[in-house]
């Protein structure tokens, strides 16, 4: 009797990294932490990961002083103790690129697939880290989401100049989003060669950049609008605006829920 292989796919990790301040908001508190319809950003990006099918792990980027509060938040909402999809905390570090290294060297395994998204990337549809998970699955080094751009883009002379030195044409433009998706042992060299380095040529703007650096090709698909990343008031005026339409108000009744 022939017996049935089954063909198994490599493991995908979600890194959410949640460890910046993100001062710009004005908020009281760490950006991941803030609102929307009593459910925080990292709370929301956490579940977009969980619910995309393609996660099987999902490590949320803390700092130190806001791990219990974390720990609190995404237990009371049962996320920390979910038997599908397993979420621990890990300690980021004070730049972004060292947060996401943390994380790397906290995935056990070898091999496999990671991803890397904002928290406060907070509405990003789960369709969207399915769709970066399954190219990154399919051989591919690194993935990144983007959009084409809507506004004219300027290059100018400094910093701090005012001078135009080129207008680059927007047809080979496109905003990057998240969550970018890369192959677990790339990654992992290209941040080994990285840290290695004591004055590195360039800085990691985001992890497409470091894969690039390290000689790797980053393939672009479609991303979503709805993928937009909270940093002002403004940003989380539009936020409440497409929640507060899409999600109904709850009201507590006697008896039971409404």
């Amino acid at each position: 009797m022939m017996r049935t292989r089954i063909k198994t796919r490599r493991r995908v990790t979600a890194l959410v990294a949640a460890a910046g301040k993100g001062t710009r908001l004005g908020a009281s508190i760490p950006k991941a932490f803030v609102t929307l319809r009593e459910r925080s950003l990292v709370e929301r990006s956490v579940t977009s990961m969980m619910t995309s099918g393609m996660v099987d792990e999902v490590i949320v980027l803390v700092s130190p002083d806001m791990e219990d509060y974390a720990a609190r938040l995404l237990e009371r909402r049962g996320l920390l103790r979910n038997g599908e999809v397993p979420v621990r905390l890990v300690h980021g570090g004070g730049e972004r690129a060292d947060s996401v290294w943390q994380g790397i060297q906290a995935i056990e395994e070898n091999e496999g697939v990671v991803l890397i998204h904002d928290s406060a990337r907070a509405l990003t549809p789960p369709g969207l880290v399915a769709r970066v998970a399954r190219a990154v699955l399919a051989g591919h080094p690194g993935v990144i989401p983007v959009l084409p751009v809507a506004d004219t883009i300027k290059r100018i002379d400094a910093p701090a100049g005012s001078s135009v030195v080129e207008t680059p044409s927007r047809a080979l433009l496109r905003a990057v989003q998240t969550p970018q998706g890369f192959d677990l042992g790339v990654l992992r060299e290209a941040n080994l060669a990285y840290f290695a380095e004591e004055n590195p040529s360039f800085e990691a703007t985001d992890d497409a950049s470091l894969l690039e650096w390290h000689g790797y090709p980053v393939l672009c698909v479609p991303g979503d609008p709805m993928a937009f990343k909270v940093t002002t008031p403004m940003d989380m005026m539009l936020a409440r605006t497409i929640v507060d339409e899409a999600e109904p108000t709850v009201f507590e009744v006697p008896g039971g829920v409404r």
